[in-house]
């Protein structure tokens, strides 16, 4: 639908000045089939919504599980994935007062939530029931053009890179929000398990928020990037006992944040801890793991949950990347690729953070 046609829908629609009608977009079309670039529609704005002109776009391992409908609720039919999109709001829909034409925002994972239930109002927005996720229940930024709701978008600081922001969108406010459910205190040790395109900037985070950082992983070129960012301490959990070598060099962590995408870094997670300890589980693998009750209970280790963050979370985390304390590890590509990024995810061949560029401004 051209822009014209958007601002005769509805008055208060502004025209972006431009006559296209279609865009580019990568398409889930079957979890058995590979994505499909298709040319698609324009979406409109509705009431408080904006559409955005796609700049770039991180490539999530939730856009994987989004496209292989690995969970049990399904994503939307004929989904366009995606939860890291960065770009310019073109158009605007009835009732946006807090969005204008020219300006720079973000999609995310919580695309909007209820504002009214009892997780809403009490700073819980990411388990609203009502929620609506970007890129998996609402269409997402494997494309040239999305919607963001105005009370949700993120908005982007001034001076951004337009790729090393995309990642924060999620990645970075999801390990954010993890390392501050651990409880970790300044000068404390926590151990980041999978340093993939979460684990290495839950690095950055933890360094900046002034933990120290013991990184687990199974590959020793992700244990440099882990080096490279600041862990003091790194396990292969493939050539030594993660458990036996962190105890050695650290009497144990206070806090650990599981990003790896195996269950069994999950069981590995309370040999690494002292007493008292917490962990959090950010990683979505399928499958159970094993948990000893009774060493739970005897040294009062806390097991947590954490998905993605709330919108203060996310202007957090993007402060913390405003001043420059956070830089993501990314490899530009175009979004033609995409299906090859998928199959680089699943191999584990992927160091850092894949980024799709749509445009140079």
């Amino acid at each position: 639908m051209s822009m014209k046609t958007l601002a005769e829908t509805n008055e208060h629609a502004q025209d972006a000045g431009t006559t296209k009608t279609t865009m580019r977009a990568a398409v889930v079309t079957s979890p058995d089939q590979p994505l499909l670039i298709a040319d698609v529609p324009i979406p409109v704005p509705g009431r408080h919504q904006a559409l955005v002109r796609v700049i770039t776009s991180g490539v999530c391992h939730t856009d994987l599980h989004a496209a292989r409908g690995d969970w049990p609720v399904a994503p939307k039919a004929d989904l366009i994935p995606g939860h890291e999109g960065y770009g310019v709001v073109v158009a605007i829909g009835e009732g946006v007062t807090t969005l204008t034409i020219g300006e720079h925002v973000g999609n995310a994972w919580l695309w909007s939530a209820c504002g009214l239930c009892e997780y809403c109002v009490t700073g819980w927005e990411t388990l609203c029931p009502e929620q609506q996720n970007g890129g998996y229940s609402v269409d997402g930024s494997f494309g040239e053009y999305m919607l963001v709701d105005e009370k949700f978008a993120a908005r982007i600081p001034a001076g951004a890179d337009p790729v090393e922001v995309a990642p924060i969108l999620c990645a970075g406010v999801t390990v954010y929000k993890g390392l501050k459910m651990t409880g970790v205190k300044p000068g404390q040790w926590v151990v980041i398990s999978g340093i993939g395109g979460l684990g290495h900037i839950a690095v950055q985070y933890a360094r900046a928020m002034g933990m120290r950082v013991a990184a687990v992983d199974i590959d020793d070129t992700k244990l440099e990037l882990a080096r490279h960012h600041g862990a003091e301490v790194t396990v292969n959990a493939m050539k030594g006992d993660p458990g036996e070598a962190i105890q050695a060099a650290t009497g144990g962590a206070h806090g650990v944040l599981v990003t790896a995408v195996h269950p069994r870094a999950f069981g590995q997670a309370l040999a690494v801890t002292r007493r008292g300890a917490t962990i959090v589980f950010n990683g979505l693998p399928p499958g159970d793991f094993p948990a000893n009750i009774f060493d739970i209970v005897l040294r009062a280790i806390t097991i947590r949950g954490s998905i993605v963050g709330t919108r203060q979370d996310l202007a957090e985390a993007l402060e913390f990347y405003a001043r420059g304390q956070i830089h993501p590890t990314v490899h530009v590509e175009p979004i033609e690729n995409i299906n090859d990024i998928f199959t680089r995810m699943e191999q584990g061949k992927i160091d850092g953070r894949i980024v799709m560029r749509y445009s140079d401004d």
